[in-house]
Parts: structure tokens; sequence; C-alpha cells
């Protein structure tokens, strides 16, 4: 059981473009663009709800439009149909369950090779490509913000800012250590090597967000 707030995201898009719409909303283009960025987060959300209510209705239309008819013949594009939307409502019912505090956030991800020179500089390097390549494919803006790469292959370590709505509630679980075993293709003896890369994973906070430090805490 899940509950998508559809009409508190309308109030919060409301109240939002009403910032914008301000005379003096430019003055800080950080700040407006951060809003900015956070309407077309709430909106891309809204859509998403919107057209999976559409391709429901679809479905429906289809189901019943075959049962009056007694045309058994689209029962293949009824199937391939609810396969399609099974599968776009269990992605959606995902998304609305990132409820963290920082969830929503764009997300810091860094990848560090382990010992084993070349060969965990490789694993790093296939780690790197692959997270690049996820976030590409879910609409997310990749930024390099540090890559330290090896003249003989691979990469020591990297630090990628990925720019999307939950970016961060979505890598959050990726955070540890990675391990890979494999037929190096560095070896001439074929033999087997255990590779490790480290990955850590941050929410990128806003400049305005209020930060308690215990007092305790203070060291001298």
């Amino acid at each position: 059981m899940f509950h998508f707030d559809i009409d508190g995201l309308n109030k919060e898009i409301e109240k939002l473009e009403k910032k914008s719409f301000a005379e003096d909303f430019w003055q800080d283009s950080d700040k407006a663009q951060k809003i900015m960025q956070k309407i077309s987060n709430l909106k891309g959300a809204v859509k998403e709800y919107e057209d999976l209510l559409n391709s429901i209705e679809d479905l429906e239309v289809l189901i019943e439009l075959s049962l009056e008819e007694e045309d058994y013949h689209v029962y293949k594009e009824i199937k391939e149909n609810f396969e399609k939307v099974s599968y776009e409502a269990e992605k959606f019912k995902l998304s609305t369950l990132l409820n963290g505090e920082y969830d929503k956030n764009n997300a810091i991800l860094s990848i560090h090779s382990g010992a084993g020179g070349l060969e965990a500089q490789d694993w790093a390097e296939m780690l790197f490509r692959m997270y690049k390549r996820w976030a590409e494919q879910k609409g997310f803006r990749v930024e390099i913000l540090d890559l330290l790469s090896d003249t003989e292959g691979g990469i020591k370590s990297v630090t990628m800012l990925i720019k999307g709505f939950n970016a961060f509630g979505y890598l959050k679980s990726e955070k540890g250590v990675h391990r890979l075993v494999r037929i190096s293709p560095f070896d001439s003896s074929n033999r087997r090597h255990t590779s490790f890369a480290s990955i850590d994973i941050y929410p990128e906070l806003d400049d305005d967000m209020d930060i308690e430090i215990n007092e305790s805490e203070y060291k001298n």
C-alpha cells in the first residue's frame, strides 16, 4: 500500500511558480535555478502519475471493447499493454517509496579503486561507465567533479554529481564495497582475480539548509 499526494504536489508547484513570478526572482540566480529545477522535478512526477492513469484507462477500454465485440484476437495486444502498465506501475510505486529526508536530492557519487593496481582500476572504470549510463537512461544529468585516471588504464577515483528527482533515493543503497571476480584480461596466465572498488553516496545539500551541530560534538 502506498500513498501519492497529487494534490499536495500541485499546491507545491503553484506556490513555487508564484515565487518565480516575482520581479526580483532572478537576482539570486543560483537560488532561482534551484527553484526552477524543483518545479521541473515536481511537474515530472505529476506527469508520470497522469501518464500511468491514462495508460490504465486505455487498457481498460481495450479490454471492454474486446469483451463487448467478443474479439479475442487482440489478446496479444492486451497482454503486451498489461505487462507494460505493470512495469510502469511498479517503477512509479518505487519512486513514491523514496520519502526519506534527502531522497529527492541530487546525488554525489564517488568511486575509489581498491588494492590490486590495474585490475581494480579497470573495475572502477566499469562501475563509472555503468552508473553514468544508468543515470542518462533515467534522464538525469551527470557532471564529472573530479577524475583521476591512470596512464596504464582504468581510473583510480572519480566523483560525479548526478542531477535528477530522487537521484539520492535511488542510489543511496549502492554505498559500500563492490567486488568483481573474473578471469583477468591483463593476466597472460588467465588466472582468476578478485577486484574491489568502494562507492560513497551523499545527497547534494542546498546552501540555505539549516544544519544543527550538537555542542557536545565540538572539539577544541
